[in-house]
């Protein structure tokens, strides 16, 4: 009966870790958090250390993907690399400035890090040219690669869920 329920609750965190993931928040690292603890409590044995190596693997370069999505983007459109390190830097801030102001739960920070993104790259932009224009493109490009980052960061986390479950309803059931 144990098991079973070690196995319902593994299920439920990874359930939440996506979601987390999906809001810009650590749930990848909740889902391995728990799958570790999970095959801790089954002596190693259900999981396997290879596959939580493998998956921690993943989340690194989803979260290194994630991060530097918005300067690549900024890039692609000819931005300076103030402008793609500020997108960094200002996806960051948003995210946290954001959070709370935006009262739709959970979205704030996602919302808030998009328009950081957009505003970093379009005024690290603006400082060396004096071209709206190109500001605002180099702007929506580090935005439109902060979307694809969040959409890699959020599919790798549902991989390592979906992985992490199945490996575990293997050796459960």
């Amino acid at each position: 009966m144990w098991d079973y329920l070690a196995f319902t609750g593994l299920t439920l965190f990874a359930v939440i870790g996506v979601a987390l993931a999906a809001l810009q928040l650590p749930g990848v690292w909740l889902i391995l958090g728990i799958s570790a603890l999970f095959d801790w409590y089954h002596h190693w044995q259900s999981i396997g250390w290879k596959w939580l190596l493998v998956l921690f693997g993943l989340a690194a370069l989803s979260e290194i993907f994630d991060a530097m999505a918005g300067f690549l983007a900024a890039r692609k459109a000819g931005a300076s690399r103030r402008a793609g390190f500020s997108a960094i830097i200002g996806g960051f801030t948003g995210m946290l400035m954001f959070t709370i102001p935006i009262p739709i739960p959970g979205l704030g920070a996602v919302i808030g890090g998009l328009i950081g993104c957009f505003f970093g790259a379009l005024i690290a932009e603006m400082t060396l040219h004096d071209k709206f224009a190109v500001g605002v493109r180099v702007g929506l490009f580090a935005t439109v690669g902060k979307v694809v980052g969040l959409a890699a960061k959020t599919s790798a986390a549902a991989i390592i869920a979906g992985t992490i479950i199945s490996l575990a309803a293997w050796s459960t059931f």
